[in-house]
């Protein structure tokens, strides 16, 4: 326990900053543009409605989503960017981030905003044109001074939203407070998700408490009130500034997403390109399609993914090919139509696999997966979050006529917690997951070879693709983890529930491969 909370406490300083950073942008961002959308609301009926509206919509759509929405919207503006200006634009990370929170803290502004300018005695504004104030001198000397405690509730909404919604960041590959609890979630380490709670509410309340001072302050007139909450806000915001500026850059971006074994191998690579003196940044905790785009566009440097996944969801491809022609046309598409490079095998298979209890897949005599399609109507599947959207899933589907009784998506972790507390009968495992011995769970045979080869492969950004201490520093880890060891690995992260042992696992890993000469 001692050594989760240093571990976090840490980590602190990085994740802090950034999510502060974050946040302050995109209020700041969502006030600029939130300012004179006011004003233009409370000049026409038409627009006011419409705007609201448009602001009410977005309000609709899930944090996480909006998230995701921006990075392919920005991908391909960056595209547009570099063909006509020579200028490409980042479209993972901060950029996207920053965009979406803006947009989401927009409505609470923008509609208080407009409470605010609307709701000032008319009298007061009569008794302003009499005196001969122009519309500009009214709105600043008259009706935003009236207005300002509304204005700022406003303010003080869309702080405290922004700074929820910004954990979700982690997702398209924003540090932030989110790294805590995205990938404590994953390796159950619940210290890791409960300080990372905890400090986005505390900056959540510190903010708000910062913001109240200036809105009484406003309201009473009291100089001291909004120095005091001005002085916080600017502190905390310079705070993260100085440290955020004075961040060295470094050498290589390592990539992973969002589970344990991702977690183990991220740091492997990160271990052993550190050993020969280069400086690394980790981004984690990312989707599939995110990582790949992420890592096709130059974003990150190296991450390591599963031929299955790049043949059917990258290149969109149906057949089945033998794996070593698989691997061959993988290799030559992926470069062809992306300029990734495919630098080769780890030497284990992280295939989808369905898989039950043992003693209950004994009862019921299911050995193959056409075994289960003749009961799956009396069975509830539960998978991780991508299998079920997934090309390979619905080809498997077809090819049993499988038709379960409910499908359910868990995050990893707790997929196989629902198993385990029988939540779910049947399961979309991972054939490397230590686990699935741990556990008892019987794999069931795929006898029409319906599903992919998922073979772990090392992936390099185009930029990379002549860097000879890159290759020089991976080079070793090919061909070099069995399924077995990597197995061991993984339940090293799953059975301890502590994301320290994210470095011991890698640690196990490269100790064997020194054993076995590699």
């Amino acid at each position: 326990m001692n050594e989760q909370i240093l571990l976090a406490w840490s980590q602190l300083p990085l994740y802090l900053t950034q999510h502060i950073l974050l946040s302050a942008s995109a209020i700041l961002l969502a006030f600029v543009i939130g300012f004179p959308l006011m004003i233009i609301c409370t000049k026409s009926t038409y627009w006011r409605n419409a705007l609201l509206s448009s602001a009410g919509v977005i309000q609709t759509i899930p944090g996480l989503a909006l998230l995701a929405l921006f990075y392919p919207l920005l991908l391909g503006l960056s595209k547009i960017t570099d063909a006509l200006f020579s200028l490409t634009l980042p479209a993972f990370g901060f950029l996207p981030s920053l965009l979406a929170l803006a947009l989401y803290a927009l409505l609470p502004i923008l509609r208080n905003g407009v409470a605010a300018l609307s709701g000032i005695d008319p009298l007061v504004i009569e008794a302003a044109d009499g005196v001969g104030m122009t519309a500009q001198q009214k709105l600043w000397q008259v009706e935003l001074p009236l207005g300002a405690p509304v204005l700022m509730s406003g303010i003080r909404i869309a702080t405290v939203w922004t700074i929820g919604a910004a954990t979700l960041a982690t997702s398209v590959g924003q540090v932030s407070l989110g790294n805590y609890i995205f990938s404590g979630l994953q390796t159950e380490n619940w210290v890791s998700v409960l300080f990372g709670c905890l400090a986005a509410s505390i900056l959540a309340l510190v903010a708000d408490f910062a913001l109240s001072l200036v809105e009484t302050g406003l309201v009473l007139r009291q100089r001291k009130r909004l120095s005091l909450g001005i002085l916080i806000l600017v502190v905390g915001v310079l705070s993260a500034l100085v440290p955020a500026l004075s961040r060295p850059k470094h050498d290589y971006v390592v990539g992973a997403k969002n589970f344990s074994e991702q977690f183990i191998l991220a740091q492997l690579i990160d271990d052993r390109l550190q050993s020969m003196g280069a400086s690394v940044q980790q981004s984690t905790s990312l989707g599939s399609a995110v990582v790949f785009k992420a890592l096709a566009n130059n974003e990150i440097d190296v991450y390591v993914d599963y031929s299955g996944t790049l043949w059917s969801n990258v290149l969109g491809h149906t057949t089945r090919p033998p794996r070593a022609q698989l691997m061959a046309k993988l290799r030559q598409e992926l470069h062809t139509q992306y300029g990734v490079t495919l630098l080769g095998s780890l030497g284990f298979e992280n295939a989808y696999v369905l898989a039950m209890k043992e003693h209950q897949a004994q009862n019921s005599n299911i050995t193959t997966i056409n075994n289960l399609s003749e009961k799956a109507p009396n069975l509830r599947l539960g998978s991780d979050l991508e299998f079920l959207s997934r090309p390979d899933w619905a080809l498997l589907k077809s090819a049993y006529k499988l038709s379960f009784k409910s499908e359910k998506s868990f995050t990893p972790t707790l997929m196989y917690r629902a198993l385990e507390s029988d939540g779910v009968d049947v399961i979309s495992a991972f054939s490397s997951d230590g686990r699935i011995q741990a556990q008892q769970l019987r794999i069931l045979t795929d006898s029409l070879n319906a599903a992919p080869s998922y073979d772990a492969v090392v992936l390099i950004a185009p930029k990379r693709a002549n860097d000879d201490f890159l290759r020089k520093a991976i080079s070793p880890l090919l061909s070099a983890i069995d399924v077995t060891l990597m197995q061991e690995a993984n339940y090293m992260v799953d059975r301890e529930k502590n994301k320290a042992t994210i470095s011991q696992a890698a640690e196990f890993l490269k100790k064997q491969l020194v054993i076995s000469g590699k």
